[in-house]
């Protein structure tokens, strides 16, 4: 198969950021995770839970992939190629980060992290727990930007959820979490670290959904008024953003109407609301986040 310079600069593109996501990845497990018995959920939950029952016999990265292997084997049928080889790469990547980068994480906690705590013995699990899900999470959602994913629970989500379409990837997804939280907390025999471990997954899904679907820099406007002409023109003229004109019909009189959408950014809203009030004070607003725009005025198509 031969691939164009194009295309082959892309897909180089594709798996340095891969490789960066991953280690990412490895780096918040082996720093902020691991050491303080911070479960991350899925299989690198498991797998942490696994080496502090052996006593450090069997290291997180390597448990890690032994348990990804069956469900490479079976999501190979079930997922395209293409996903699956993506996943491959980065399951693989991370488990060897985690293991090749442990030593050099326990130096850099000793020497770095340790030494700024008022009480050493007693890291600061708060803390611990919110970097840890920030970092995972972006670097996670780097791994996903480029359609690909760690393994673990998420390829078992996705072979469960073809297997069994009435469960979503998302329930199965939160089972698999509360599940490995409950077994640490009775592995490790405290509630505490199954709540510090609530907040690291939360804190990593918020990160993850901000990196993948956008921030929250825009909002959705939909105007209902009997002055839709008006508040077009004044919108167009003094916002400068474009309108659009969609036909609706209200239900309970049955009279046709005409809603305005409008996309702008957030802090063009105080003027929109002054301006629709000038024109009717009695019209219809409602605002709604929008997470990505693409097109004129805001992002440039990818």
């Amino acid at each position: 198969m031969k691939f164009s310079k194009d295309k082959l600069l892309k897909l180089i593109t594709e798996y340095f950021f891969l490789t960066i996501g991953s280690f990412l990845t490895a780096a918040a497990i082996n720093v902020f995770l691991v050491p303080n018995k911070i479960v991350s959920g899925g299989l690198s939950g498991v797998s942490t839970v696994i080496y502090y029952l052996s006593n450090g016999l069997f290291p997180v990265g390597a448990t890690m992939f032994v348990l990804n292997v069956p469900l490479f084997i079976g999501g190979f049928k079930l997922i395209g190629k293409k996903f699956i080889v993506r996943t491959l790469y980065s399951a693989v990547a991370l488990s060897f980060f985690i293991d090749y980068t442990a030593s050099m994480a326990r130096s850099f906690i000793e020497n770095y992290l340790v030494k700024i705590e008022s009480a050493p013995t007693q890291p600061d699990l708060l803390l611990y727990s919110i970097f840890g899900g920030l970092i995972m999470g972006f670097g996670l959602g780097i791994v996903i930007k480029f359609n690909a994913t760690t393994g673990g629970s998420d390829l078992l989500a996705r072979i469960i959820n073809r297997l069994i379409p009435a469960f979503t990837i998302g329930q199965v997804l939160l089972f698999i979490d509360i599940l490995v939280v409950l077994l640490a907390a009775v592995v490790f025999k405290s509630v505490l670290f199954a709540l510090y471990a609530v907040v690291t997954l939360v804190i990593s899904s918020k990160v993850i959904d901000a990196l993948i679907e956008g921030v929250s820099f825009a909002k959705a406007v939909f105007i209902i008024s009997d002055n839709s002409d008006k508040i077009a023109l004044k919108i167009m003229e003094v916002l400068d953003r474009g309108v659009t004109s969609l036909k609706g019909t209200g239900m309970y009189t049955r009279h046709d109407k005409e809603v305005l959408l409008c996309v702008l950014h957030r802090r063009q809203i105080p003027g929109l609301k002054e301006l629709v009030k000038e024109i009717d004070p009695k019209a219809f607003i409602v605002l709604t986040d929008v997470r990505e725009v693409l097109g004129e005025g805001f992002k440039a198509h990818e």
